[in-house]
């Protein structure tokens, strides 16, 4: 009877320990952290988690928040932590990582008008000098869709890189994608979900682009979240030219696949160096900062139109 206690007696110790292990991880001070410093490191709100930091770290805090250089703190698991609302999916692999990382120390929560929120973003690219250009319009639209409360899913863009344009693989890549964002679609059922396609071609981020937004013609959640998201490039385009009122249709197969399998409302935000081209190419500067913000602009107002109208 004494030997079966003891063995409960240990089974419940190791539950316990393992249960307040599964509370928090641990990150190393360095030299000028504070509390509220380390704490937006690893991507949390320091006013929100700093209660809570002390309360795990009460045996190695000093003087009121000073930390020691070198030394290992807890910090607890958070589900508004950065690093878990904005995540880089590797879609092949089903695999998910922080898409930020030292950029975390100076990003900070400034409203909650996205809560509830989910976005998918996929970048398309025809060359590396896209990709680069992509890539950091993409990092700077999700950074300002988190601080805003929301959560982006970055796919990854290896998949895509052979699938630009009119091309479709037989062996289908862009499965991988509808595979990783239905599943997450249904994980989230009931909140608000976007996909946003971002495709680039022969951009030099030197001169002006011409940008255009498609939707699938039997989706008026796409169609509304495209047009949120024109409304904007309009109101900001460099042109005179006149623009049809209706947004551009999916034409290209890997488009009209994303769309017909996937369960989110998709659009697709395609940009190329300025032409003479005509109808719904909407004319911009290629300043990839201001860029960015249109399209979040865009976005958040998809978002407040949908919660007005409920």
């Amino acid at each position: 009877m004494k030997s079966r206690l003891t063995l409960l007696f240990w089974v419940w110790a190791c539950a316990f320990i393992f249960a307040q292990e599964d509370k928090y991880y641990s990150a190393v001070a360095e030299q000028g952290d504070g509390i509220f410093s380390l704490l937006r490191k690893q991507g949390l709100d320091p006013a929100k988690h700093y209660g809570e930091f002390l309360e795990l770290n009460s045996d190695k805090i000093k003087k009121g928040s000073a930390l020691k250089l070198g030394e290992k703190y807890k910090i607890p698991y958070a589900d508004d932590s950065f690093k878990k609302t904005g995540v880089l999916v590797e879609a092949v692999k089903d695999v998910e990582e922080p898409i930020f990382d030292k950029e975390l120390a100076q990003m900070s929560l400034k409203s909650d008008k996205l809560k509830d929120a989910i976005y998918y973003l996929i970048t398309e690219n025809a060359t590396e000098q896209d990709k680069n250009f992509v890539n950091n319009i993409t990092q700077r639209l999700a950074a300002e869709l988190m601080v805003h409360g929301a959560k982006v899913y970055l796919m990854d863009d290896e998949v895509s890189k052979d699938v630009i344009g009119d091309t479709l693989s037989t062996e289908n890549p862009m499965g991988d994608y509808i595979k990783v964002i239905n599943k997450r679609y249904i994980q989230n059922t009931g909140k608000y979900q976007r996909v946003l396609v971002i495709r680039a071609k022969n951009i030099t981020g030197k001169d002006n682009m011409d940008v255009a937004v498609y939707h699938y013609n039997k989706s008026t959640q796409g169609q509304r979240f495209a047009q949120n998201i024109q409304s904007v490039f309009k109101e900001k385009s460099i042109s005179n030219k006149s623009f049809e009122k209706a947004s551009l249709i999916f034409e290209d197969k890997n488009s009209l696949y994303l769309a017909r399998n996937i369960l989110p409302a998709i659009s697709l935000l395609t940009m190329e160096n300025a032409s003479n081209a005509s109808g719904n190419k909407i004319s911009l500067r290629s300043n990839k900062k201001e860029f960015a913000n249109l399209i979040s602009n865009g976005i958040m107002n998809d978002y407040v139109d949908l919660e007005f109208e409920n």
